[in-house]
């Protein structure tokens, strides 16, 4: 069994959904070693998420952005964790539904993500900055 593990920041991006699968594949070229196996992406954040979905049509992303922006609104008077601004309780809340990893299948050296799947950072804040990520793959 192999197993290699690589930690990335990626770079700032505003607020939204953000296709990351090629920056998470050059980031370790090792997995192209791997006949079978299993990569876990996780980000290192609690107000930032990781998600499978669609890679292909951006106004999917913008959904997703307009869907959890309805289902966890900022400003709610009834949060306590207020301290970093109106965007960060609905940050935690978010990132909290989505998950902070995501788990997939390596076959024959690459991940076997469906046609139209790709990873997405999930960004809840306006201003996240940067975003530490593990990227860990084992298999043979």
């Amino acid at each position: 069994m192999k197993l290699y593990q690589k930690n990335i920041q990626l770079k700032e991006r505003s607020r939204g959904f953000h296709l990351i699968t090629r920056e998470i594949m050059q980031a370790l070229p090792q997995i192209a070693e791997l006949e079978t196996g299993i990569c876990q992406v996780f980000i290192q954040h609690t107000s930032a998420s990781l998600s499978i979905n669609e890679n292909a049509d951006p106004t999917v992303r913008a959904d997703f952005e307009m869907y959890f922006n309805k289902a966890v609104p900022e400003n709610d008077p009834g949060y306590l964790h207020d301290y970093e601004g109106s965007d960060d309780m609905p940050a935690h809340l978010k990132a909290a539904l989505l998950g902070s990893s995501v788990t997939i299948p390596v076959t024959n050296g690459r991940l076997a993500l469906g046609t139209w799947q790709g990873i997405y950072l999930c960004e809840h804040r306006n201003y996240g900055g940067s975003r530490s990520i593990v990227i860990t793959a084992w298999g043979n």
